[in-house]
């Protein structure tokens, strides 16, 4: 299944209803979480699609529903999302229980620092989506975050702090893990790993301080 072809198979009315109501929920959350990302999570989530049999509609669902909770909790947002999404009663105009739990399961997996497999290939497919690994956006969007929550530190705490997150998170030993075949994700980890061991990491935090 092309992007293409999942795209078109996506209820139209299912559309219009996240579009409405859920979408803007992101406008809530901080700049590495906003619109913008929801946004890169749902075209990434279809991208992933080809030689996979999986339902688009569902798939669409579980990438606008991923991060929802951030704006109940940040530490529990997978648990609050899938929550979320179980419990929302207009989606049973188009999905059955069991399909609900199974999006619900994807929305709970989804989160980097999961060390164990999602349950499904849905949580596979978002997990895959949310890492986003384009380089230069993945720091500046480390930096967004860590100014809009720290915005008392200098600059040199800043980049320290990122220099720490990537290499806790992307490095060789990191805890990242990558849960399906995808080369975008593949060569931006590893643009990443050059980055943090050459020092290039620092000129490309400073563009965002």
């Amino acid at each position: 299944m092309t992007k293409g072809e999942a795209v078109w198979r996506i209820i139209p009315e299912l559309r219009e209803y996240i579009e409405t109501n859920i979408l803007p929920l992101y406008k809530a959350h901080d700049t590495a979480h906003g619109p913008e990302h929801v946004r890169v999570v749902l075209e990434n989530s279809l991208a992933l699609l080809d030689g996979l049999d999986v339902d688009p509609n569902m798939v669409y669902t579980v990438a606008a529903y991923h991060d929802v909770g951030l704006r109940v909790s940040r530490e529990e947002h997978e648990t609050v999302s899938g929550q979320w999404l179980w419990e929302d009663k207009s989606l049973e105009r188009w999905f059955t229980p069991e399909q609900r739990q199974t999006m619900r399961e994807a929305v709970e997996d989804h989160r980097a620092s999961r060390q164990e497999p999602p349950r499904n290939i849905y949580g596979r497919i978002v997990s895959e989506a949310d890492r986003d690994l384009d380089p230069e956006r993945v720091v500046r969007r480390m930096m967004e975050y860590s100014k809009a929550h720290w915005p008392q530190w200098s600059a040199e705490e800043h980049i320290a702090r990122i220099f720490d997150h990537v290499r806790d998170k992307y490095s060789e030993t990191g805890y990242l893990h990558l849960w399906l075949p995808c080369p975008r994700n593949e060569e931006g980890l590893a643009t990443l790993r050059q980055w943090l061991r050459t020092g290039e990491l620092e000129r490309r935090c400073r563009k965002y301080l």
